[in-house]
């Protein structure tokens, strides 16, 4: 397949990249500053802006599926959702957070007073990317939330998926590494089962 990546230098981009690489894909990545993505068989790099809307749908044209890995701080869910329309790519998908995850009905992980304030403005940004999603008619988006911790680490390839609430193991750690996060991503783009849906990956 021929995926595209918005923001494939940042922790999660280059993991899914380097899984799609992996696994024989043709990938895109489409950055701020190309100097930042090293060369390598398979791999195309191209200047980008995730918030210019005009200028990425034509980066984005011919391609199979599109990885958004851009921080929500970051990116403007408008312009990003208007160029995968525009685009006319028959897949998109997100690299979600966590905050809008479940820990119980109708309670979000990013609702708890013991949420970190520091990652409130960021949590909140990724929640209304995923309502903004779901009020979409007809785009074929999937947004993957990662656990609560997301963490450098090792890729496995063993990790449980989940759908609306957040994932924990058996001591109460609710985590993932990105580098199995990238595994289940790109699962999903080989066969897809949560096709204008969110899940969530964790151990």
């Amino acid at each position: 397949m021929n995926v595209a990546i918005i923001g494939a230098a940042g922790r999660a981009g280059s993991r899914i990249q380097a899984e799609l690489l992996r696994r024989g894909h043709s990938v895109t990545a489409i950055v701020r500053d190309p100097a930042k993505v090293a060369a390598a068989p398979g791999l195309t790099v191209k200047a980008g802006d995730a918030n210019k809307a005009e200028t990425l749908a034509p980066l984005l044209a011919g391609h199979d599926a599109v990885v958004s890995a851009v921080m929500f701080l970051m990116g403007d869910a408008g312009s990003l959702i208007g160029a995968v329309k525009t685009s006319g790519v028959p897949r998109y998908l997100v690299v979600g957070g966590a905050g809008s995850l479940e820990v119980a009905p109708g309670v979000r992980v990013l609702d708890l007073p013991e949420f970190p304030e520091i990652y409130k403005a960021e949590a909140t940004k990724g929640a209304e990317f995923l309502d903004r999603l779901k009020a979409e008619p007809t785009l074929n988006w999937t947004f993957l939330s990662p656990s609560a911790e997301f963490v450098l680490g090792e890729r496995t390839g063993k990790f449980r998926i989940g759908s609306e609430s957040l994932l924990a193991d058996e001591t109460g750690r609710s985590w993932i590494s990105y580098e199995d996060f990238a595994v289940a991503l790109v699962d999903e783009i080989e066969t897809p089962k949560h096709e204008r849906k969110r899940f969530t990956v964790g151990y």
